[in-house]
């Protein structure tokens, strides 16, 4: 990794506050502030939250609401992978003269899958990677009655700041160091699946296999069109990098159809595929045309090379 995600540092104004929050009533309090501050100052303010709350942060607001981004995340962050690029990049981004930027941001929320949690924490972390030094603020709930225990935990140590009925308070747990490495879990496939090694030469019987296995999943025809495409982008980005063959791998587990690549290359850079891509970029926009295509992307880095694992729903 090029750098520590260590906490902002007094003179850089980046904050990443959680706020606990125990039903509606606290889940306002706690938000209609934060926005109705940043619209007298006249900042950008964006919200991504899941749709209920959405709609009654919408009613809080009354006319203010149109001059609020208001984004459904369980359709823009379905994919964690799709949230830094595709909702807080993209308004930062678009702010950039503005004095300061807010956004609300709720990746985390009752119903999110095993599957799916470690990517949503490890984006959490990574959010204080992206924005050190930034003018943003992203303040992010949790749901106390309705998540675990473990899951406030790592709130605590990816979250510099908590928000609660107490007040706020600085948290001593705070390690999204550790947090990363903690959830970069090996990935390890069912038996007896079959796998396909690619190099350069064998690129069209990857794409044939990944189309093959599609349409035998019972995906969409253009949503099978996407699961060949991203399964190109990782087999070609995997030999273009790793210099190795690769491994290719498809099957089908818990209503999802899932495509897995493997080579002895490592990914350094942990915001690979999350940060949005300059236009004037034409190489490099794999990974994270993947992440846009797919409902959940999974990364294992080790010693021994990296594992990309990718979902889509049946």
């Amino acid at each position: 990794m090029a750098s520590s995600l260590s906490p902002a540092e007094p003179e850089q104004q980046f904050r990443h506050p959680a706020l606990f929050y125990r039903g509606m009533d606290e889940y306002l309090a706690g938000t209609l502030p934060f926005i109705e501050a940043g619209l007298a100052a006249g900042d950008p303010v964006a919200v991504a939250v899941p749709g209920a709350n959405l709609e009654a942060l919408r009613a809080g607001l009354g006319d203010s609401a149109t001059q609020v981004r208001l984004i459904d995340m369980t359709r823009a962050g379905r994919n964690p992978g799709r949230i830094l690029p595709g909702v807080l990049f993209a308004f930062a981004d678009e702010h950039r003269d503005a004095g300061f930027v807010r956004i609300i941001g709720e990746p985390i929320w009752p119903g999110r899958s095993e599957v799916e949690y470690p990517a949503c924490v490890q984006h959490e972390a990574l959010i204080n990677h992206a924005f050190a030094g930034r003018s943003v603020e992203i303040l992010c709930p949790y749901d106390v009655a309705g998540l675990s225990r473990d899951v406030l935990d790592d709130a605590e140590r990816t979250h510099p700041t908590l928000i609660g009925p107490g007040g706020q308070r600085f948290s001593g747990r705070y390690a999204p160091d550790e947090v990363l490495a903690g959830y970069n879990e090996a990935l390890h496939a069912p038996p007896g699946v079959a796998t396909l090694l690619v190099d350069a030469g064998t690129l069209s019987q990857a794409r044939a296999f990944a189309m093959a296995e599609a349409r035998r999943a019972g995906l969409d025809p253009d949503r099978a069109d996407d699961f060949e495409f991203a399964v190109n982008e990782l087999v070609t980005n995997s030999i273009e990098h790793a210099r190795s063959r690769c491994a290719l791998r498809v099957w089908v587990e818990d209503g999802h159809l899932v495509g897995e690549a493997s080579d002895s290359g490592r990914l350094e850079d942990p915001l690979a595929g999350r940060r949005p891509a300059p236009p004037e970029q034409s190489r490099g926009r794999g990974l994270l045309l993947v992440n846009h295509l797919t409902d959940l992307v999974r990364i294992h880095r080790s010693e021994r090379g990296t594992t990309i694992r990718i979902f889509m729903r049946l």
